[in-house]
């Protein structure tokens, strides 16, 4: 399977990526959110020509090459941008093999994938969040979910005042005591203040707690996993695996949580999941947005034995991430079914392709 072409599809804040080989062969991408244009020039510019030419089959050890080639440009848009390639050939391979791409990665650890609410919102009051929360529980299962707290890298600042401390003991309560309740901070606290919020998040019996400190100081963050009986988890803006080696290996988390869009796509993604697993460290993948990205993070969790706990799912309605492919997985009962169908499962819809600004790299 000969790459022939590569094609980005963009709108407002993603892209879409369509891989096509020589035989034929087409695979479907994505690349991460946000700060689209300047990831799509990158896409063409430096990534798409050393992939074209080369063999879909060789993806995971194509990612390792590129990657130490460019050894002196690290950065996140050259992440985000081979992501979009890499997934693309991950459908690509196996639609060629007519079998989904959990079946690739390992097979099914699980066969349905249990998930928790996540929410990205600040601006909305504890009791408007508590309230959404539990019709979501009603209407889809869900048994467990995420709110935000404090301001992200905020140095102990506040969304507004007061909001933490009210909106912590509220959704416990709004929710009851059998639900799984978790708080994300997005680096937002000094140690201090973190160990002060994470022994509140302790009274009212929450599940994790995510990113306590800014997320570059894991040596903060370990303070903070080694003061709290909660788990503390991280990861999500990371892009080097040294550093996640660094991160599990030295115990700052207690939960690790790669994206598959920010870490360049789902081979280093799975490499994250299994120095987690030989860890005995829970491996839950972030994954903020809707889009392809839940489908890509929904197959990693399928495959790998780590990711043992509800995974995220964002309840956010995003207007630049809806009517870009289909079928849309739903949640039922709290759970996420595993795909049937090849490669990614899903086909991106022509409406998307029509209204998308196209740019092409080909042999």
């Amino acid at each position: 399977m000969i790459i022939e072409r590569i094609e980005t599809f963009r709108n407002s804040q993603i892209a879409v990526v369509r891989v096509t080989g020589a035989d034929g062969d087409l695979g479907i991408g994505q690349t991460a959110p946000y700060e689209v244009a300047s990831t799509v020039a990158v896409l063409h510019e430096i990534v798409a020509p050393f992939f074209l030419g080369r063999n879909a089959w060789d993806a995971e050890a194509l990612v390792d090459e590129f990657l130490r080639k460019t050894y002196k440009f690290p950065s996140s848009l050259l992440l985000r941008a081979m992501g979009g390639i890499e997934t693309a050939l991950w459908d690509m391979m196996a639609r060629r093999a007519g079998q989904p791409v959990w079946r690739l990665l390992g097979g099914a650890a699980r066969t349905s994938v249990p998930v928790y609410a996540s929410s990205m919102r600040r601006d909305i009051s504890p009791e408007a969040e508590a309230e959404r929360i539990v019709a979501l529980a009603e209407s889809h299962g869900f048994r467990a979910a995420k709110v935000r707290v404090g301001e992200p890298m905020g140095r102990d600042g506040d969304a507004e005042p007061g909001r933490t401390r009210r909106i912590i003991p509220l959704m416990r309560e709004a929710v009851g005591n059998d639900f799984l309740l978790s708080a994300d901070a997005n680096g937002g606290y000094t140690v201090s203040e973190a160990i002060r919020v994470g022994r509140m998040l302790e009274e009212h019996d929450y599940f994790h707690f995510e990113e306590p400190c800014p997320f570059p100081q894991i040596e903060l963050t370990a303070r903070v996993t080694d003061a709290l009986d909660i788990a503390v988890s991280g990861g999500e803006q990371d892009t080097s695996l040294a550093q996640f080696n660094r991160m599990i290996s030295g115990r700052s988390v207690d939960i690790i949580q790669p994206d598959v869009g920010y870490l360049g796509g789902v081979s280093r993604t799975r490499k994250v999941a299994v120095l987690a697993e030989a860890a005995g460290i829970p491996c839950t993948p972030h994954c903020a947005n809707a889009s392809l990205l839940q489908i890509f993070t929904l197959h990693v969790a399928l495959a790998m034995p780590a990711c043992i706990h509800p995974q995220e799912w964002s309840i956010e309605h995003a207007p630049w991430a809806t009517d870009i492919f289909g079928p849309v997985p739903q949640v039922v009962d709290g759970r996420v079914p595993a795909p049937a169908g090849p490669g990614w499962g899903i086909e991106i819809e022509p409406g998307f392709l029509s209204r998308a600004v196209a740019q092409e790299s080909r042999i």
